[in-house]
Protein backbone atom coordinates (compact mmCIF):
# COMPACT_ATOMS: atom_id res chain seq x y z
CA UNK A 1 0.00 0.00 0.00
CA UNK A 2 1.61 3.43 -0.66
CA UNK A 3 2.54 5.51 1.70
CA UNK A 4 1.25 8.88 2.83
CA UNK A 5 3.46 11.94 2.24
CA UNK A 6 3.33 12.98 5.39
CA UNK A 7 4.94 9.24 6.51
CA UNK A 8 7.73 9.91 3.54
CA UNK A 9 8.47 13.19 5.56
CA UNK A 10 8.76 11.79 8.76
CA UNK A 11 11.36 8.98 7.15
CA UNK A 12 13.18 11.49 5.27
CA UNK A 13 14.33 13.98 7.90
CA UNK A 14 15.78 11.33 10.19
CA UNK A 15 17.88 9.59 7.24
CA UNK A 16 19.10 13.23 6.60
CA UNK A 17 20.16 14.18 10.04
CA UNK A 18 22.21 10.81 9.93
CA UNK A 19 24.03 12.04 6.87
CA UNK A 20 24.59 15.19 8.27
CA UNK A 21 26.02 13.98 11.30
CA UNK A 22 28.04 11.65 9.64
CA UNK A 23 29.40 14.15 7.36
CA UNK A 24 30.22 16.47 9.76
CA UNK A 25 32.12 13.49 11.68
CA UNK A 26 34.07 12.66 8.73
CA UNK A 27 34.90 16.39 8.36
CA UNK A 28 36.22 16.38 12.18
CA UNK A 29 38.81 13.68 11.51
CA UNK A 30 40.03 15.57 8.44
CA UNK A 31 40.52 18.95 9.90
CA UNK A 32 42.21 17.62 12.28
CA UNK A 33 44.99 16.40 9.96
CA UNK A 34 44.92 18.98 7.59
CA UNK A 35 44.12 21.60 10.21
CA UNK A 36 47.09 24.05 9.24
CA UNK A 37 46.93 23.99 5.43
CA UNK A 38 47.08 27.66 4.01
CA UNK A 39 44.74 28.46 1.58
CA UNK A 40 42.34 25.35 1.77
CA UNK A 41 38.76 25.04 3.41
CA UNK A 42 36.92 22.44 4.50
CA UNK A 43 33.11 22.52 3.53
CA UNK A 44 30.46 20.33 4.54
CA UNK A 45 26.83 20.96 3.26
CA UNK A 46 23.39 18.86 4.55
CA UNK A 47 20.25 18.94 2.58
CA UNK A 48 16.98 18.30 4.31
CA UNK A 49 13.37 18.74 2.33
CA UNK A 50 13.61 22.33 3.41
CA UNK A 51 17.07 23.20 4.42
CA UNK A 52 20.75 23.35 2.97
CA UNK A 53 23.37 23.82 6.13
CA UNK A 54 26.91 24.16 5.06
CA UNK A 55 29.65 24.42 8.00
CA UNK A 56 33.44 26.07 6.98
CA UNK A 57 36.50 25.09 8.96
CA UNK A 58 39.58 26.88 7.89
CA UNK A 59 43.05 28.80 9.06
CA UNK A 60 41.93 32.45 10.08
CA UNK A 61 44.74 33.36 7.99
CA UNK A 62 42.80 32.25 5.11
CA UNK A 63 40.22 34.91 5.78
CA UNK A 64 42.43 37.76 7.55
CA UNK A 65 46.09 37.33 6.74
CA UNK A 66 46.85 35.83 10.26
CA UNK A 67 46.30 33.24 12.79
CA UNK A 68 46.52 35.25 16.21
CA UNK A 69 44.37 37.80 17.86
CA UNK A 70 44.20 41.00 16.30
CA UNK A 71 47.48 43.35 17.77
CA UNK A 72 46.14 47.03 16.37
CA UNK A 73 43.43 48.77 15.55
CA UNK A 74 43.56 47.96 11.95
CA UNK A 75 43.82 44.11 12.21
CA UNK A 76 40.38 45.06 14.57
CA UNK A 77 39.28 46.63 12.15
CA UNK A 78 39.74 43.50 9.31
CA UNK A 79 37.57 41.56 11.70
CA UNK A 80 35.28 43.85 12.48
CA UNK A 81 34.95 43.68 8.64
CA UNK A 82 35.02 40.08 8.21
CA UNK A 83 32.17 38.98 11.01
CA UNK A 84 29.82 41.34 9.16
CA UNK A 85 30.70 39.85 5.44
CA UNK A 86 30.41 36.72 7.25
CA UNK A 87 27.06 37.74 8.69
CA UNK A 88 25.85 38.42 4.92
CA UNK A 89 26.83 34.79 3.97
CA UNK A 90 23.94 34.82 1.30
CA UNK A 91 26.34 37.15 -0.93
CA UNK A 92 29.29 34.87 -0.34
CA UNK A 93 27.03 31.65 -0.91
CA UNK A 94 24.10 31.68 -3.42
CA UNK A 95 22.15 28.04 -3.80
CA UNK A 96 20.39 27.38 -7.19
CA UNK A 97 17.59 30.48 -7.09
CA UNK A 98 15.01 27.81 -8.36
CA UNK A 99 14.41 26.08 -4.26
CA UNK A 100 14.08 29.68 -3.45
CA UNK A 101 16.34 30.04 -0.46
CA UNK A 102 16.64 32.57 2.15
CA UNK A 103 19.39 32.83 4.82
CA UNK A 104 18.27 32.14 8.21
CA UNK A 105 21.35 31.54 10.43
CA UNK A 106 24.89 32.19 10.66
CA UNK A 107 27.59 31.19 13.35
CA UNK A 108 30.88 31.80 13.90
CA UNK A 109 33.65 30.77 16.75
CA UNK A 110 36.74 31.55 16.59
CA UNK A 111 39.09 31.18 20.50
CA UNK A 112 41.81 33.17 18.59
CA UNK A 113 39.23 35.86 18.45
CA UNK A 114 37.49 34.99 21.39
CA UNK A 115 34.81 34.65 18.96
CA UNK A 116 30.76 32.95 19.71
CA UNK A 117 28.42 34.91 17.66
CA UNK A 118 25.33 33.47 16.45
CA UNK A 119 23.86 35.99 14.18
CA UNK A 120 19.97 35.90 12.42
CA UNK A 121 19.51 38.16 9.57
CA UNK A 122 19.17 40.85 11.83
CA UNK A 123 21.05 39.62 14.58
CA UNK A 124 24.10 41.06 16.37
CA UNK A 125 27.72 39.76 16.80
CA UNK A 126 30.60 40.36 19.13
CA UNK A 127 34.42 39.57 19.28
CA UNK A 128 37.31 40.16 21.69
CA UNK A 129 41.07 40.71 21.29
CA UNK A 130 41.70 37.09 21.48
CA UNK A 131 43.11 34.34 24.15
CA UNK A 132 46.40 34.30 25.57
CA UNK A 133 48.00 31.26 27.13
CA UNK A 134 50.02 30.96 30.46
CA UNK A 135 53.00 33.14 28.74
CA UNK A 136 50.38 35.90 27.23
CA UNK A 137 51.04 34.67 24.00
CA UNK A 138 48.03 34.58 21.74
CA UNK A 139 47.60 31.78 19.49
CA UNK A 140 49.83 31.85 16.25
CA UNK A 141 47.81 28.98 14.12
CA UNK A 142 44.31 29.61 14.52
CA UNK A 143 40.89 28.37 13.36
CA UNK A 144 37.88 30.06 12.40
CA UNK A 145 34.48 27.17 11.57
CA UNK A 146 31.30 29.40 10.10
CA UNK A 147 27.58 27.50 10.15
CA UNK A 148 25.62 28.93 7.32
CA UNK A 149 21.97 27.77 7.18
CA UNK A 150 19.28 28.63 4.05
CA UNK A 151 15.99 27.88 4.63
CA UNK A 152 14.45 27.22 0.83
CA UNK A 153 10.72 26.42 -0.60
CA UNK A 154 12.20 23.11 -2.04
CA UNK A 155 15.93 21.96 -1.77
CA UNK A 156 15.30 18.97 -4.33
CA UNK A 157 15.29 21.87 -7.25
CA UNK A 158 18.39 22.86 -5.79
CA UNK A 159 21.38 21.95 -8.44
CA UNK A 160 24.19 23.55 -7.00
CA UNK A 161 25.84 26.77 -4.82
CA UNK A 162 27.63 29.34 -6.33
CA UNK A 163 30.70 29.98 -4.15
CA UNK A 164 31.93 33.49 -4.21
CA UNK A 165 34.63 33.13 -1.29
CA UNK A 166 37.83 32.80 -3.81
CA UNK A 167 36.65 36.01 -5.16
CA UNK A 168 36.22 38.06 -1.78
CA UNK A 169 39.49 36.04 0.26
CA UNK A 170 41.85 35.72 -2.71
CA UNK A 171 44.17 33.83 0.17
CA UNK A 172 41.54 30.56 -0.84
CA UNK A 173 42.77 28.66 -3.57
CA UNK A 174 40.75 25.27 -2.44
CA UNK A 175 38.02 24.48 -0.96
CA UNK A 176 37.47 20.50 -0.44
CA UNK A 177 33.31 19.63 0.17
CA UNK A 178 31.40 17.10 1.28
CA UNK A 179 28.19 16.72 0.19
CA UNK A 180 25.75 15.07 1.82
CA UNK A 181 22.00 14.48 0.59
CA UNK A 182 19.43 11.90 1.19
CA UNK A 183 20.70 8.46 -0.34
CA UNK A 184 24.22 9.42 -0.97
CA UNK A 185 27.31 11.34 0.05
CA UNK A 186 29.98 12.51 -2.10
CA UNK A 187 33.31 14.96 -2.70
CA UNK A 188 33.93 17.90 -4.77
CA UNK A 189 37.06 20.16 -4.74
CA UNK A 190 36.06 23.47 -6.29
CA UNK A 191 39.10 26.15 -7.25
CA UNK A 192 38.93 29.90 -8.20
CA UNK A 193 38.23 28.66 -11.84
CA UNK A 194 35.45 25.88 -10.95
CA UNK A 195 33.85 27.75 -8.14
CA UNK A 196 30.45 26.39 -8.38
CA UNK A 197 29.29 23.38 -6.07
CA UNK A 198 27.37 20.45 -8.22
CA UNK A 199 24.39 19.11 -5.28
CA UNK A 200 23.94 16.56 -7.86
CA UNK A 201 26.14 13.44 -8.88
Amino acid sequence: MPQSSSTLVNVYRPIAVLMCTAAVTMSAAAQHQHAHSHGQLSLDVAIDKQSISLSISSPLDSFLGFERAPRNDAERKRVTELVAQLNAADVLLQPDPTAECKLSNVTMASEALDLDTTAERAGNHEHGHGRKDAHGHSDEHADIDISVVFTCSDTRKAKFIDVKLFDAYKRIHTINAQIAVPGKQFKQSLRPGTPRLNLTR
